[in-house]
């Protein structure tokens, strides 16, 4: 018996993978679109003291070996910890992050240094599609944020959203983070809280989404606004976990 020929309209065509773009983009809709192929990383550690290593001493190390490698940084006194420091550090390239604020970490006379990593906290900076200036948002916003001098106090913290949000509508979505938005430019633009946000999928031990950073002048208005989220629909309904929070005083600071 011979063999069927093949028919050829039941073949299946192998199925076209969907094109992967990983770059930045704002402004599509309102007429001036950019593109920036880069984004900032950032990375919180803090560290409890040693009873043989002075938190004054750790700073004044940290510092030095620091400025030494060239790693721009923000380093903080812990409010919660008498004994507890914190750095900030950031850059384009996270492999810096590893080859330069790392060795500085493990230097010789820093060996006091615990590190607390709950509150280790790591992050991207990402666009939302309505920044005017998509390079400044991504690079240099931050950078500035963070070592203002006139805004010594910080809150650092994770979130999670629950996955009832990601099956929203997109309206209803952008609805909810308008209300949202509203909330921290009203602060920021009465020089309360300013905020760094930062996107952390895949990069935190917890599976958290994101990272917050709130500075200011002073500690109160910073809670405050972590007080008026809570009102809003985003936490109110779809917030599955906050925290842990570190809550920080600038003690140094190199861009």
């Amino acid at each position: 018996m011979s063999e069927r020929p093949k028919d050829s309209a039941h073949a299946h065509a192998p199925e076209a993978l969907p094109t992967v773009d990983v770059s930045e983009r704002a402004g599509e809709r309102t007429g001036n679109p950019q593109v920036l192929h880069t984004r900032l990383f950032m990375q919180l550690w803090a560290f409890s003291c040693e009873p043989e290593l002075s938190p004054a001493v750790a700073l004044r190390r940290l510092e030095t070996e620091l400025r030494a490698r060239q790693s721009p940084f923000t380093l903080y006194e812990d409010l919660s910890d008498p004994r507890g420091i914190a750095l900030l550090t950031w850059s384009e390239d996270p492999s810096d992050i590893v080859t330069r604020a790392r060795p500085a970490v493990l230097a010789d006379g820093l060996s006091g240094l615990r590190p607390r990593p709950e509150l280790s906290m790591l992050g991207r900076t990402y666009a939302t599609g309505f920044e005017t200036d998509l390079r400044f948002w991504l690079l240099d916003r931050p950078r500035q944020t963070v070592v203002n001098p006139a805004w010594p106090w910080a809150i650092w913290y994770p979130l999670r959203r629950i996955g009832a949000f990601g099956r929203l509508a997109p309206q209803e979505r952008g609805a909810i983070m308008a209300e949202h938005g509203k909330i921290g430019r009203a602060y920021g633009e009465q020089d309360l809280a300013h905020d760094v946000r930062l996107a952390c999928y895949g990069l935190d031990a917890n599976d958290n989404e994101f990272v917050i950073g709130l500075v200011g002048k002073e500690l109160h208005p910073l809670s405050h606004v972590v007080e008026s989220m809570r009102r809003t629909r985003q936490t109110a309904e779809f917030m599955q976990q906050m925290g842990p929070f570190f809550v920080g005083h600038v003690a140094a600071q190199s861009s």
